[in-house]
């Protein structure tokens, strides 16, 4: 009987002790597993992170990949009002900003008090022009200094282009059209001039004892006194008007929609504006004259061949009869 009782108590004591220990087992592995649970779970939330991180600089380099890629939108073009043009319409879709302009002469920017102005440098301390921004926020700073960047890459190539085509047309002593230039315009005038049956004045400018001048001052006076009367001719026509130097001394003028009387009043305003000044060259103080000769379409020629010799006999005519006055082709 004691046996059974003993065999009994150590039957119930390994039971015990194997149920604890297969207990604490499963405690443990639960444990383990709780653990690899929370690892997992940190893993995983690490994973998100980087996910979203490489979003997020996935998203920033194509913010910034698309603001580079500006720069071929703004090259489109070599003027630079289209250029700005270009530049403002892709600004407000890649930042939020009230208004922007580009400004030319410093003068202006009293208008816009309050924007933020920003001077557009190009070589050295030569300013461009300016923008004038309203209404930034700071987190779009980066981008809007980005998105700059490329416009003056841009508005440099227009101005560029700009003072290559104008070396190109102009006379370099005087600043005016050259006579090729001059000779296209007038052409091209010419052909609008018929096209809407509207009348046109040629006038051929002769500057009187010029040869004196160089003689007695020399070429540096005599080169003087040019750009000078060129500038007076130049102040003394309207915008819609062209100059030109024609060879030497002689300046030559197209008057558009301009007839026979409108053409008397515009060359004697140019000889009467270059009489009344005096010219400062140096240490001297000149005065000079200039003898005209006028042409009109469709009164004189049909033609230019024909316009500018009708002109060159009348400004023939002017010098043979005293100078500093103005003469007309006859009908």
């Amino acid at each position: 009987m004691l046996n059974i009782i003993y065999l009994t108590a150590i039957s119930v004591f390994w039971f015990l002790f194997l149920r604890e220990t297969y207990s604490c087992r499963v405690r443990r592995q639960e444990a383990d597993c709780l653990g690899l649970e929370k690892e997992l779970n940190r893993l995983r939330d690490f994973k998100q992170g980087l996910s979203t991180e490489q979003e997020i600089l996935d998203k920033k380099f194509e913010d910034i990949l698309a603001l580079y890629e500006l720069t071929k939108d703004v090259c489109l073009s070599l003027d630079e009002e289209k250029v700005f043009s270009i530049f403002n319409k892709n600004l407000k879709r890649y930042i939020s900003i009230g208004d922007c302009r580009y400004i030319k002469s410093s003068a202006d920017l009293i208008k816009y008090e309050g924007y933020l102005i920003l001077p557009l440098k190009l070589e050295g301390d030569k300013i461009a022009g300016y923008l004038a921004v309203d209404r930034i926020i700071e987190e779009d700073k980066v981008k809007f200094g980005i998105l700059v960047q490329q416009f003056m890459i841009a508005l440099r190539r227009a101005l560029l282009y700009q003072k290559v085509q104008g070396l190109t047309i102009t006379d370099m002593l005087t600043g005016i059209y050259c006579r090729r230039y001059f000779l296209e315009r007038f052409n091209e005038e010419l052909k609008r001039s018929k096209k809407n049956k509207l009348a046109l004045t040629f006038l051929m400018i002769d500057i009187d004892n010029f040869k004196h001048f160089n003689d007695r001052y020399g070429h540096l006076v005599g080169d003087a006194i040019l750009r000078q009367v060129s500038r007076t001719v130049r102040e003394a026509v309207r915008q819609i008007d062209f100059i030109g130097r024609y060879g030497g001394e002689e300046i030559s003028v197209v008057l558009a929609e301009t007839g026979k009387e409108q053409a008397n009043f515009a060359a004697e305003r140019i000889r009467q504006a270059i009489a009344g000044q005096v010219i400062k060259v140096y240490d001297e103080q000149l005065k000079v004259t200039v003898s005209i000769g006028v042409s009109t379409f469709p009164d004189n020629s049909s033609n230019m061949k024909g316009l500018i010799e009708m002109a060159d006999q009348a400004l023939y005519l002017a010098k043979e009869t005293g100078k500093n006055k103005v003469c007309f082709s006859p009908a």
